[in-house]
Parts: C-alpha cells; structure tokens; sequence
C-alpha cells in the first residue's frame, strides 16, 4: 500500500541535508518506484541547491546500498527522479524564486523534517526554524494554491514535563496544556536579540569582550585580538538567547528550547495552515537504523551518542536519571517507515497526530541501557593515549543537581589552574601543561552540558501514547510490514544496543578500540612528513626560542656589557632584573611596542663596534643557545628546493651571521647617524600582524602560494603569520600558543638547546 501510493507521485521533503531527511530521500527514491524527490535546500553562499543536495544528501553513505542495486544507472536515476528546489524554511515565502513556487505547485506530499535541532539553539533561531517553520510551509503552499498533504515532523516531547500519558492529539485538545500565544513569543525572542546585541556594545562590555580575546591570544596583534573579540561578542549574545530560551522553556514546562518551540510551532500550524490538510508525527529520540540503509546507520552524533562516549573514555563518571525510568528512543528507520505510511495513508479533514515511539509499547528502562552500555565497554573498552584500557565507572543514578555541581567546581579549578599556567614563563613540552588543562576543562564543560541538556530526558516521567500510530499498522498487508516496519515490538534492545546501535557509534566516533600503538605514522610524523614534502614552497622562521633560546634581552646584555668593568656590570644587572617584570608585561601585551621601548637603548651606540661584536655574540652567545634540530630543518627545507626565509624582529647586525643559512632575511634596521644609532627604527617592527603582511608581500613578489607554505614561531604574537600559511608549526610554543595550536591540530615540535653547561641569567659580554 504505502509504495503503491507513492509511486510516481512528486514528494517534497525539508531538511532533507538532516539525519531523519536524507533517511527520506534515500528510503523513497530505492522503495517507491517511480516517485520524484524535491529536496528543498538552502543554497549556499558558493554552493546552490543542486550541488549541496549533491555533497551533502548524495554522498552520504546511507546511498551506498543505492549505489550498488542501480549500478551505471545511479546517475540517470538520481537526475531523473531528484529535483532539486532552493529554499530556506527561515524565510518567509520559503526563499522560493518563481521556479521554486512553480516546483511547488506541482507536489503532492510535503514532508516538512527540517528543524533546529540542537537543543541549546539561541532561541530567535530556534522560533525561527521549529515555530515559524511549518506555518511557512503551510502558508508557501496556500499561496501556489496547492493543497498537497503535508506531514511536519514534531517531537514527541511537546508534552513538556509532564508525568503520565501524553496522548497522540494537538496539545489544545490535551488536559494540562500549557496555553501560550505564540505570536507574542515570537516577538519575545526578536526582542531579545536587538536587547542582547545592544547590551553587548556597552563601553564596559566591549572592554570585557577585548581583555577576554588578548587573555586568549595574547599579543597577536590588533586585527586578530579585534576579530576575536567581536566573535566574542557575538558569541555572548548567542549566549544570553541560549540562557533565555532555556529559561523561557523551563518556566513554561518545557524540557528545553527544541521542546517549548516544536510545541508552538504545532499550534502555529494549527492555525496557520488554512484549507492545507496537515498531519504531524512526533518520534522520540531518534538513534541508529535497525535495518535501512544498513544496519546501525546514522548522520552525526544524536543526542545519546556524546554522553555513551564521553562515559567510555571516562570523562564521564556520573549521570542522572531514574533508573526506573524510560529512555524513549527508537531507530530512524522505523520513523522514516511511519512517516511513509502517514504520507501515504488518507488526507486528513482535522490535523492527525501520530507519536513514533517505544516507551509505551516496548519500553526500554534507564536502568537496562546503563547495565548494557557498561557490560559492552566492560568487554570492549576504548584505549587512551598510552594505549592503556579505559575502567569505565559504575553509575549510581545520582540527581542533576549533585552532579551539576561536582562539575562545575571541576569547571572552576581547571579554569583557577588553566589561568595560573598561562602566566608562567614556560615554554615548549612545560607549556604542554596548559593545553592538557584546557583539554580537560573543555571535557568537564561538554560533560555539564550534556548533564544540563539532556538530563531532564532520562527524568521524563511522561509515556508517549501510540494507539493511533499502532492503528495504522495494523491497517498495513504483510508486504508492507515486512518492507516499512515501525512496530516498536519488533525491536529486541539488547541485541539492538550491543549489536548494532554501540558497535555504529564507536566506529564513527573514531577511538582508540586497540591496545599499545595506533597503527602507522603518528600525528606528529604525519605533520612533519607533510611540512617536508617536496610540493611546499617556502618556509619561513621566526629566530627568537624557535631557533636559537635566546631573546633581544640577552643580546642587548652581551653587547652593552662588554666593555664595562666589574662593578659596572653589577650595576647594570641589578637594573636589567629591576625592569624585567615591566618588560615582560609590555612584551606579552604588544611585542612591536616591547621592541620600539627596548631598542631605544642603543641609542648613540657606535654602529661599526656592534656589527664587529655581533660576530663574537654569534660565537659566544647564540651558537651556544641554538637548537640543532631547527638548524638541520632550515636546511632540510633549502635541499628539498624550497625558499627559505628568516622573519625576526631582532636587529639586522645581531642576525648577520645567520644570513648563509636563508635565501631572504627580514629583520629590524636602527636609523644611524654619523657613525651612530639613534635607537629609532627605520621601519615598522615585522611583529604581529606585520608579519603576515611582510610575508604576503613576499609571498605574492616571488609568485608563491601561502597555501603551500610553512612557517615556524613560538608565540601567540605570532599568530598571524602561522594562521596565513597552509602548514603552521608551533615550536617550544609557550602556553597560550600551545593551547591554540593542540586545539586546531598543527604540528608542535620540541627542539633542544645545544648541549652546554648552565649559563647565568643575564649573559655577560667576553671583554675584549
């Protein structure tokens, strides 16, 4: 019945780059001959509808099994049978141009599936995709004049926190329905985005947004502390709409913003929908496919899949729930099934509500999917980095707010301890301290917001009536229950969740399922191997901790002291130390200001002695505080044929002697005066953001691409330099770069100082 009466008929689906939605196209273009799918797709800013339904819908792997039943004809079929449409379920109208509208008209069944899903949306987003949605798609049909059947795709958490039966009907005709005007929410929310983004551009806000970006990224310099900062601010008012949204719902009796905006997005509908018949199927917590397209398929990580991984690599160690409780999820397979055979049953007169769900039919206990879950990883468990198994804990069912608040005091101490390390003068393998902290802190952040998020579904006391959805089935022939299959009963939990459903997850989260080593190359050969590859171009080295452990500081120390007597240089060190702490702080907020402040001290220097001396400073000093490893890398870069280039913010005469070992040096020159140097520089100092202007210029005079560059630095300042080229590498980073370059994946090396005895701190110049 359901194939025969969808059989060449044209079937619209929102959504459709979804989980649920590429589920539909899939299930209808291999199980309904003859139809035709238009899949209405927001178009991108560089894709249109066409190309996204082809990357993101087509070549998902639930088309695999497609592709191999078709064979040569998949091309043909999918050009023949999938019809792209450009539109956006945000918009009014549906976004649709004058062919859209035209496509539309010409439909016979809607299936609306397109939702924010998230359940910590920003709640203007959220009203505007689950409230607004349906009643668009209702009013975009009206307005072609079509009265093509539509199926919305709801949730059956609508029925709020509430405990007993919630019935398969518009939440009006329920008892205990919280009545709500959702126009006025809807207005509410706009409100709330020009409110927040208004509060956000307070003076003493946007001074807050800018302390919290160079407490960051340090002084990376101004654009990227300005673009970091405004990411901030647009980050905080997200934030605040988040805040509301849950607030909002929680108040109103709902389990969180998805939840309260599916809910008035239903009576919207109801309202909204005009001479359009409409019928609404609300499933629970959707998870993996029992059977179609395969076994234990599924598109992203839903809502139980973090928490099931988080717990088996133990970060995870309590979460609430009743342990009597039901945890309603079923596959997505047997919501695609129901869905179908809504689409393809009788045109509602009145909106007809159907729940797809287990909980009353098949319940599956909180208690039976933790005893599960462990055994599994009991018997299976993840590895950790030194390729030790992972004990995953025993539950105890404990209460939300007990474990919300072991969390967030774990949340504070890392955060206490994140903070005190990022203003230690460490670096390199020490600095690693700061980004394992921050790892941590992020995990013990996700762990809260799951807790936040999803704790309020394993408490659900509510029980989702089936009996219309059950109805239908028993309406169905054997052929179409064998082909379609949505009856909860069918499905035997335990075999599902060990055999299918765990098995799927851990495959696409990509652990560790194997002792000792990962097979192959580590990241670290892979990164290096990828910066020596003979295809790059140019590679580009900061000097300072990078290639030689020594700073202006010291060079300005060897060079002012060499000709000073003994009590002269114990004045001058006491000095220097007296001036460290203020030094430091103007080089950690702005290098080229540190650099302009501290060159000043050369002025009236004699230019001839200093370059003569800087050759026995090379000798002395620098050689001795090189790193060897970054030495033979320099000319591991130059034998592969790639241009090589020193970027430094020290001065010209003090890198001289480094000179043979680039193809180009850019440094810092001293304005001179009759034989003297006035402490000014000539140019603006290539820090920061200079650099990676410098190096543009560069890029762009030798016709070279940055894409195919590498570059090497040790400090957040340097930031904009390494986020220009294709290849960055943080090399005895200190903490905050450390942190950054862990976050984003790049190549972090530790290189060694020349074998030497202990040097004092501040290096006295040999007297001549």
């Amino acid at each position: 019945m359901i194939a025969e009466e969808l059989a060449g008929r044209r079937v619209a689906v929102t959504g459709a780059t979804g989980f649920l939605g590429t589920a539909l196209v899939e299930r209808l273009l291999r199980s309904v001959p003859g139809c035709e799918v238009l899949p209405l797709v927001r178009p991108g800013r560089r894709a249109g509808a066409a190309e996204r339904v082809r990357r993101d819908i087509l070549r998902n792997d639930a088309f695999d099994r497609l592709r191999r039943e078709w064979g040569e004809r998949f091309e043909a079929e999918i050009a023949r049978r999938v019809r792209p449409v450009g539109g956006d379920v945000s918009l009014d109208g549906l976004g649709l141009d004058d062919a859209g509208r035209a496509a539309l008209a010409e439909v016979d069944v809607v299936i609306h599936s397109a939702a924010a899903v998230s359940f910590d949306s920003p709640l203007d987003a959220a009203v505007a995709v689950n409230l607004l949605g349906p009643s668009r798609v209702a009013q975009a049909l009206a307005a072609v004049g079509s009265r093509a059947h539509l199926v919305s795709v709801s949730t059956a958490y609508v029925a709020g926190n509430r405990r007993g039966e919630a019935p398969e009907a518009l939440l009006t005709d329920t008892l205990f329905s919280t009545e709500v005007d959702w126009r006025a929410e809807v207005a509410g929310a706009h409100r709330a985005r020009a409110d927040a983004d208004a509060e956000s551009r307070r003076p003493e806000m946007l001074k807050k947004f800018s302390k919290a970006a160079r407490a960051e990224l340090g002084a990376a310099g101004t654009p990227l502390l300005a673009t970091r900062a405004e990411r901030l601010r647009e980050q905080w008012i997200d934030d605040r709409l988040v805040a509301l949204g849950r607030a909002r719902a929680g108040a109103l009796g709902w389990p969180d913003a998805y939840a309260y905006t599916k809910a008035l997005g239903e009576r919207a509908l109801a309202e909204n929908r005009g001479d359009v018949p409409v019928s609404i199927v609300r499933p629970s917590i959707i998870e993996s496919a029992v059977a179609d397209p395969y076994p234990g398929w599924i598109r992203g990580f839903r809502m139980a899949e973090p928490v099931i991984i988080s717990y088996a690599r133990g970060l995870l160690k309590e979460f609430p729930g009743l342990p009597e409780g039901v945890v309603d999820v079923i596959p997505v397979d047997y919501v695609v099934a129901a869905t179908l055979a809504v689409a393809s049953g009788p045109v509602p007169e009145q909106p007809a509500v159907y729940q797809a769900v287990t909980g009353s039919r098949n319940p599956l206990k909180y208690r039976t999917l933790v005893d599960l879950v462990q055994d599994w990883f009991s018997a299976r468990p993840l590895y950790d980095d030194a390729g030790q198994p992972i004990v995953v804990p025993d539950w105890s069912f404990p209460g939300r707010g007990k474990v919300r608040r072991q969390l967030h005091r774990a949340v504070k101490g890392l955060s206490a301890a994140e903070k005190a390390v990022n203003h230690l003068p460490v670096r390199g393998a020490k600095a690693d301290v700061a980004a394992r902290l921050e790892e941590r802190r992020t995990q013990a952040e996700r762990a809260l917001g799951y807790v936040e998020l999803y704790g309020a579904y394993v408490e659900t006391e509510a029980r989702f009536d089936d009996r219309r959805a059950a109805a239908l089935w028993e309406t169905l022939p054997d052929a179409d229950r064998a082909a379609f299959c949505f009856d909860p009963r069918t499905i035997d939990w335990p075999t599902y969740i060990s055999d299918v459903h765990l098995p799927s997850i851990v495959h696409h989260a990509r652990v560790r399922t194997k002792p000792g080593p990962r097979g192959g190359p580590s990241r670290s050969d892979r990164g290096r191997r990828a910066v020596l590859a003979p295809e790059r171009t140019l590679a580009v080295f900061d000097l300072e901790n990078t290639l030689v452990a020594s700073n202006v500081v010291e060079s300005y120390s060897w060079l002012a002291s060499r000709r000073m007597d003994t009590g002269q240089r114990v004045r001058f060190v006491a000095r220097m130390l007296s001036e460290a702490p203020s030094l430091l702080a103007l080089d950690r907020r702005d290098r080229g200001d540190f650099l302009r402040h501290f060159y000043r001290r050369y002025d009236g220097a004699p230019a001839d002695r200093l370059r003569a001396d800087a050759w026995e400073l090379f000798s002395d000093l620098l050689l001795e505080k090189s790193f060897p490893e970054g030495l033979r890398r320099v000319r591991e870069h130059r034998r592969l044929g790639h241009r090589t280039v020193l970027l430094t913010g020290a001065l010209d005469f003090v890198i001289e002697p480094l000179r043979p070992l680039f193809d180009d040096v850019v440094s810092a020159t001293l304005d001179e005066r009759d034989g003297r140097l006035t402490g000014e520089l000539i140019s603006v100092p290539p820090t920061g953001e200079a650099r990676a202007l410098l190096l543009a210029e560069y890029a762009s005079a030798n016709d070279l691409a940055l894409t195919d560059a590498v570059a090497y630095a040790d400090s957040a300042s340097d930031l904009p330099m390494l986020e220009s080229v294709g290849f960055p590498v943080a090399v005895n980073p200190e903490p905050k770069l450390a942190t950054i370059a862990r976050r984003r994946g790049w190549l972090v090396e530790h290189w060694s100082k020349a074998p030497g005895g202990p040097r004092p701190l501040l290096p006295m110049g040999a007297r001549p």
